[in-house]
């Protein structure tokens, strides 16, 4: 295999500034890269770092809005980049929308677009409102129009860019995100988990981990609580993450048996994790959904919702559930569940086999190479 240099583009990663799946994404995929290739990963933060073969480059932008943040984080990302462009970078590789600005500058370069998601996706499938979704829905369609080759994580986002950003089908190569499992299999006492929560240990623990946002469908869950209980009255329900919808479903609550923790450590979200009889995954719009490889990673059962990412990966009733964006229908998806309960043990060891199989990083830089060298070539 020919060795290349590579710089990736991407406003988080795992070891600088973390904001979501993002994160993770890149990070993992930089790591299976550098084990053949030299990578630089152009990213924000207080200090450069090297961590299993990757050069972290950090940057510390400023801006009065998200927009102008990431202008100034481009400029910062373009400066560091051409004091490492000797010998000069073979592939440029951006994630999302964060560094198109910067793309624009290395536009006569070899370059990739990832799409994770787009900003028509982040607000729940819906046209925003407000100036910041106009901007940054025109950077994702410049960032398409200008890179070398797009990589979407499902087909499901491949056709929404299409559909969106007028993308040719054969521009897009589809290449799915990974999960390392062995992070997120723990082997805990679940009674004693559920017990620091002040749940029987013997009572289901439903189990919702993401942003607390309209596209992740938080309310959607909190509203299938009551429909839950008619019949699974001893259910229980934890919600980790923040976000802007936190505080209003807080209120939502009233007398429901629920916990919204906010904001967990990556630790005690595994122990939550392995916990957990279910995982409910009650998204809008998902185009991947990391968070199902993370609870078939644990062996969990999970319920998701027919969307995206989620639809193609989960066979139904074979290693999840999936139903519609409702209450009534996740509602009837947990129940399911927790009727027969032999499920949430089959359901989550089907999952797991289906990681093993299709989804170790690994495999996923191994096409991620191929499609690099397609544009090499």
């Amino acid at each position: 295999m020919e060795s290349l240099k590579i710089a990736f583009f991407s406003w988080e990663s795992l070891y600088t500034e973390r904001v979501g799946g993002l994160a993770n994404a890149a990070t993992h995929l930089a790591e299976n890269l550098a084990m053949d290739h030299e990578v630089h990963f152009f990213t924000r933060g207080s200090e450069d770092l090297e961590i299993k073969g990757v050069q972290y480059h950090c940057c510390q932008p400023s801006g009065g809005n998200i927009v102008e943040f990431c202008r100034d984080m481009s400029q910062k990302m373009v400066n560091r980049f051409q004091r490492e462009d000797s010998p000069h970078f073979d592939i440029l590789h951006f994630h999302d929308w964060h560094g198109v600005e910067a793309l624009h500058v290395l536009k006569d370069r070899p370059t990739i677009l990832s799409f994770h998601s787009t900003e028509y996706g982040r607000n729940g499938g819906n046209f925003g409102d407000w100036w910041e979704f106009g901007e940054i829905s025109g950077k994702e369609w410049y960032g398409g129009l200008i890179a070398k080759k797009i990589i979407a994580v499902s087909h499901t986002l491949k056709s929404e860019v299409g559909r969106l950003y007028q993308i040719p089908s054969e521009k897009v190569e589809v290449v799915p995100n990974g999960v390392v499992p062995e992070v997120f299999k723990a082997y805990v006492d679940p009674g004693e988990v559920k017990r620091r929560y002040g749940i029987h240990p013997l009572a289901p623990l439903i189990f919702f981990c993401g942003r607390m946002v309209f596209q992740k469908g938080p309310d959607i869950l909190m509203d299938a609580i009551p429909e839950v209980q008619r019949k699974h009255w001893d259910a229980r329900f934890i919600f980790a993450g923040e976000g802007h919808m936190r505080q209003w479903l807080t209120d939502r609550r009233g007398n429901l048996p629920a916990q919204l923790l906010g904001w967990i450590p990556d630790s005690e979200y595994v122990r939550l994790l392995n916990a957990s009889d279910v995982v409910v995954i009650p998204s809008r719009n998902e185009p991947f959904g990391l968070v199902l490889l993370e609870a078939w990673s644990a062996e969990r059962c999970v319920v998701a919702t027919d969307v995206g990412g989620l639809a193609e990966n989960i066979e139904n009733f074979m290693d999840g559930v999936k139903v519609y964006p409702t209450a009534e229908s996740v509602a009837w998806g947990i129940s399911h569940v927790l009727d027969e309960r032999r499920y949430l043990n089959s359901y989550g060891k089907e999952g797991r086999k289906k990681v093993d199989r299709l989804f170790k990083w690994d495999a996923i830089a191994n096409r991620v190479n191929t499609i690099y060298m397609s544009v090499l070539a």
